[in-house]
């Protein structure tokens, strides 16, 4: 292939050819995003009226086009600066990482001079305290011809990998050009929902697809946007999901779609968490501590062209790969994030403030398509994502095993919130600002822990642990508004002490009563911090079964205005779902007691006019237990079988291995959680669900807390802090019946609010009520 063109960034060409040594990945405090801007905006402000900022430069060398966007330049003084925002003291910069800094600043030097004609340049790589916007420059002056043989080396150094990935995108797009749909005709909901996603990926918009089980979703949305990847010139497709569950059904699909192809092109990158990946979880991520860190970027070129041929990776091939030419699995795995078609992986990939999916996206410009698998959940994992809590045992801990100069700010810190816990009048109250006191001891805290980490930088364990909770509540409580709630709990209880070292007092005033306080900022509308992750990919689609109403998702999750929704109809004859309302049952937590009788009888009477296998589902275990408990007292013949608290995997297996073709018997298990979603059952393995009461979150003044904020920012008629997910869990349990096209089944709503109208809108519109 000779007519090969390839286009890259200087980003990219110069972590490609710049990067040496050991790999260094040991904490150092950095600024984030925001404080990153706001450092080039202090740099700005200082500069002469005709200083030019984000230059637009390239350059072609050979069949590579180079380009990129410098960060400013003054004319006056022949000055070109490249403006990196960092914490603490410049020379605890990593040495490979400077390196990179000046690789790229004399890149662009070498575009600049070329574009304007110049015969030196000043280079200038300023460095901006995020915390004081004190400047440290480091310059140089390099003539024109020295920048130009610089380029030039790093151009070539890179052409043959540029080749490779020019040829390797050409036989990709021939390949998806003429793919196939793997299973022959598309079911007709299916194709309803593949024509969607083409849509929304070809204007480059948003689309929420509830789409039931039965259809085929996950080749429903992959084949599409395969198919659009090259027509749309899409740089990279993300499968994601919210549970671990949907990563199999995807990879099944995409090996299947793969293997259809004649050339095998498509390259497929399994992302793991670091936790899973580790090797040395021990040990610092630096080559003084860990031997797959040592010499990392010099082992890199050969681990990762071997890993580029081999297009599949899953994690297995990924360690196997990495160990055999001795570099860490985790972090091999993220730099072939860069070379991946199609990355799958959890939803904080894209999602999380430290997504490295989403981060490398907006760093290198690429056009990013996302499908988002299961995505009535992702508001919930959202919302953990953005919110923390520390608790006063857990600053304790922190002060038990803190060394002598951490400790004055760690009793200052624990002083404050055992003071304030104290003061409190209840056990639970909301806060509508941190006080001044313990917002001034958290950041001393930082601080000292900052300095400590700096000077620690090979140590893991419980202090780093510990930085990491603290700095995400100092950032989380620096952008406090109205789509959080800061909050005080106390604990009901006095709490075992963490006993700190001898003569040690916890607290200045030793006044500790051993009550644990938690201080947590809970996200409540993470649409917030979303609305600019949905802005920056070209095309996302939310799927699940359960996604309405569609403005509950919009709202929360800060989708885009034009974001499309399609409503795909049920594979399902609706008379194979016979679903009924127990009119006369209330199962409200002051009627459950009283109730009990009748619902366990009602759970007997389905069972002996339709016997085989049913799922019921309760909103608490002590619900379940008390339910289970009845029914063998009033009907022992009705075998069953109940989820417990804290099921390991093998009990999880076992559970559902009782579930076999003809069987007979009722398991018990709690709605919203590990059996009432993700569980495919087909046949006559299971025939049958009952769900008591309506999935309400439990009354608590923190639930009444949500409702009164979702309520004041829109409105109070939605039902968006209870009724609406509330109803989520149901559909999505009652959706265990039907998973096959010729199955039938029953689904009892075993209470009498079911028939209201607000309730009944919020069903499947198939269901025959």
């Amino acid at each position: 292939m000779s007519d090969w063109h390839y286009s890259v960034s200087v980003r990219s060409l110069c972590e490609f050819t710049a990067k040496r040594g050991d790999l260094d990945r040991r904490f150092t405090p950095s600024a984030t995003a925001l404080e990153g801007q706001a450092g080039q905006m202090a740099v700005l402000a200082r500069r002469s009226p005709g200083y030019e900022t984000e230059l637009p430069l390239e350059a072609v060398h050979g069949n590579l086009r180079v380009r990129g966007r410098a960060d400013g330049y003054e004319a006056d003084v022949n000055r070109l600066e490249e403006i990196k925002t960092i914490r603490g003291p410049v020379d605890l910069i990593p040495e490979n990482r400077r390196a990179l800094h000046w690789a790229q600043l004399q890149t662009y030097g070498a575009l600049i001079a070329a574009d304007r004609g110049l015969a030196e340049l000043e280079l200038a790589l300023v460095y901006v305290d995020a915390d004081t916007q004190n400047e440290t420059v480091l310059r140089e002056t390099v003539p024109a011809t020295a920048l130009r043989a610089a380029f030039e080396a790093r151009c070539r150094q890179f052409e043959a990998w540029a080749q490779q990935e020019a040829e390797h995108r050409a036989a990709r797009d021939a390949d998806l050009g003429a793919l196939r749909f793997p299973l022959g005709e598309m079911r007709p909901g299916q194709r309803l929902l593949a024509e969607a996603v083409y849509r929304v990926a070809a204007n480059g918009r948003c689309l929420l697809a509830q789409a039931p089980t039965g259809i085929g979703k996950t080749l429903g949305t992959l084949y599409p946007l395969l198919r659009a990847l090259p027509l749309r010139q899409l740089d990279k497709i993300g499968y994601l999901t919210c549970k671990g569950t949907g990563r199999i059904a995807a990879l099944e699909a995409l090996h299947a779609l793969r293997e259809a192809a004649p050339k095998k092109a498509l390259r497929v990158l399994t992302l793991v968490a670091k936790e899973q990946a580790c090797e040395h979880p021990t040990k610092a991520c630096h080559g003084d501590a860990c031997p797959l860190a040592s010499g990392f970027y010099d082992k890199l070129p050969a681990a990762r062209a071997e890993a580029v041929q081999a297009g599949w990776l899953e994690p297995a091939v990924q360690r196997r790969i990495a160990l055999k030419h001795d570099v860490c699995p985790y972090y091999l795995g993220q730099e072939l994030l860069r070379w991946a078609d199609v990355v799958v992986g959890d939803v904080h990939h894209a999602f999380d403030p430290h997504g490295q999916l989403y981060g490398l996206a907006q760093a290198q410009g690429w056009k990013l398509a996302l499908l988002v698998d299961e995505a009535h959940n992702l508001i919930d994992r959202a919302r953990a994502m953005y919110s923390v809590s520390l608790s006063l045992a857990r600053v304790r801990e922190a002060l038990a095993e803190a060394p002598a100069s951490l400790r004055a700010p760690l009793r200052g810190l624990a002083k404050e919130l055992a003071t304030l816990g104290r003061a409190q009048a209840a056990d639970y109250e909301p806060l509508p600002a941190v006080p001044e006191a313990l917002g001034e001891a958290l950041q001393r805290v930082n601080v000292a822990l900052g300095e400590h980490v700096q000077n620690h930088p090979l140590e893991v364990g419980t202090m780093l642990d510990f930085y990491f909770e603290v700095l995400g509540l100092q950032r989380l409580l620096d952008r406090l508004d109205s789509h959080s709630l800061c909050d005080l709990q106390r604990a009901n209880a006095t709490q075992p002490v963490v006993q700190a070292p001898a003569n040690l007092s916890l607290l200045e005033n030793e006044e500790d009563d051993g009550r644990d306080v938690l201080l947590s900022v809970r996200n409540i509308v993470p649409g917030h911090f979303l609305k600019e992750r949905f802005e920056g990919c070209h095309s996302v689609t939310l799927f699940s079964a359960t996604l309405g109403p569609p403005d509950y998702q919009r709202h929360l999750l800060g989708l885009p205005d034009d974001t499309a929704w399609i409503d795909v109809p049920a594979p399902f004859p609706a008379e194979h779902l016979t679903v009924q309302v127990a009119h006369r049952l209330s199962t409200r937590y002051e009627h459950r007691q009283a109730s009990l009788d009748a619902l366990v009888d009602l759970l007997a009477g389905q069972f002996a006019e339709h016997p085989g296998n049913y799922l019921a589902f309760f909103s608490s275990f002590d619900y379940l237990d008390r339910a289970a408990a009845r029914l063998a007292l009033r009907h022992p013949q009705v075998m069953q079988w109940s989820q417990s608290r804290a099921m390991g995997d093998a009990a999880r297996r076992a559970f559902l291995e009782r579930f076999v073709e003809g069987g007979r018997g009722i398991g018990f298990a709690v709605l919203g959680g590990a059996f009432a979603e993700g569980v495919d059952l087909p046949g006559t393995r299971l025939i049958g669900a009952f769900i008591a009461t309506l999935g309400l979150p439990p009354v608590s003044p923190l639930q009444e807390q949500v409702r009164e904020r979702l309520d004041a920012m829109f409105g109070a008629d939605h039902g968006y802090a209870d009724l609406v997910p509330g109803m989520q869990k149901v559909v999505q349990a009652a959706g265990r019946v039907l998973r096959a096209v010729d199955d039938r089944g029953w689904v009892w709503l075993l209470d009498q609010r079911y028939a209201r109208p607000e309730v009944r809108a919020l069903l499947p519109s198939w269901w025959l009520l």
